[in-house]
């Protein structure tokens, strides 16, 4: 069973930023090396659902064309909305992930604090369409909380062990801290290396 939407509603009926993604500076840092870790300098097009109160989206816009920013309950969106607004190519959408999923294709896709609200078959039907919506050579950036919390299924370290093992995307990156776990992985073609999506460039050879 995942998480009800009703619990994220509550957390967000009780405060406007009810895990102080603002001003902890366990979220600040995090945030930095999600972005510095990054193997690209700049992307076409990004997706990050879960995008909460816009913290990491404002970073991520800094190395995005363009950027859809997404979360399923509706002050969140608001809120985000308000953080991001004049600043370029960022939208954001109100959107339950993985029953609904954006058309298209992309280059970048972030899932930071996010997998382990899903039941397993939940949580392999989000990392598919992410997947799924992947150019071959893009990049998926995941980021997760270590330790063992009730209304969590399971661990960032649990998460990023499965995702390790996941044919057809290629591990960069393994940040592993007592607090959190940082991934990046690029989609790859068996067999094919690792590429700047625009370049051709390998990121990581043979």
């Amino acid at each position: 069973m995942s998480t009800p939407a009703g619990y994220f509603e509550a957390m967000y009926r009780g405060a406007e930023d009810p895990w102080r993604l603002r001003d902890r500076w366990y979220e600040q840092r995090k945030y930095a090396l999600t972005v510095a870790s990054l193997p690209l300098p700049s992307y076409r097009r990004a997706f990050e659902p879960a995008c909460s109160v816009g913290e990491l989206t404002v970073r991520l816009a800094d190395r995005c064309d363009s950027l859809l920013a997404a979360d399923r309950v509706a002050s969140a969106v608001r809120t985000t909305r308000a953080r991001t607004q004049g600043v370029p190519g960022v939208r954001v959408a109100e959107m339950t992930v993985p029953e609904q999923w954006p058309e298209g294709t992309f280059d970048l896709v972030v899932l930071s604090e996010l997998l382990y609200y899903f039941d397993e078959a939940r949580q392999r039907a989000l990392v598919d369409r992410a997947c799924a919506s992947l150019e071959h050579g893009g990049t998926l950036a995941t980021v997760h909380w270590n330790h063992a919390v009730p209304d969590h299924r399971g661990t960032g370290a649990d998460i990023a062990d499965r995702l390790a093992r996941r044919e057809g995307l290629r591990l960069l990156t393994d940040h592993r801290e007592p607090d959190f776990t940082l991934q990046i992985h690029a989609r790859h073609a068996p067999g094919q290396p690792v590429g700047d999506v625009r370049s051709g460039a390998p990121v990581v050879g043979d």
